[in-house]
């Protein structure tokens, strides 16, 4: 089973990098959670992003520990977790700041069916 239907964390700069420009090439759009093991809200929206991501296997969902790799988030402006970044063919194109379950919802199928 390869990583379709999982949340992939990233625990280097290299793997965010492969990570991107993978998506860059197949053109799915990658759902980026920057969390923190710290944050409350993050640890609730955790199972809620794996069960979107088994639902939508056709859109990539990364995980990024702001402590872990502090250079990707302040490279991205985290300021918040969670903050999800949405990025098509390597551009920014969408943000959430905060746990929110409906936004994030709404957001990805809206980006998701705007790729298919």
């Amino acid at each position: 089973m390869g990583e379709e239907g999982q949340v992939i964390g990233c625990h280097s700069v290299d793997a965010w990098k492969e990570q991107l420009q993978k998506g860059n090439e197949t053109k799915k759009l990658i759902v980026v959670d920057f969390t923190a093991t710290w944050c409350g809200p993050c640890r609730a929206m955790a199972p809620i992003l794996a069960e979107i991501a088994r639902k939508i296997p056709t859109v990539t969902f990364l995980k990024v520990d702001v402590d872990e790799l502090r250079s990707v988030a302040e490279e991205w402006e985290i300021e918040a977790m969670p903050t999800f970044l949405f990025f098509k063919e390597g551009k920014l194109v969408d943000k959430i700041v905060g746990a929110d379950k409906d936004g994030l919802q709404l957001k990805i199928a809206t980006h998701a069916t705007a790729a298919a």
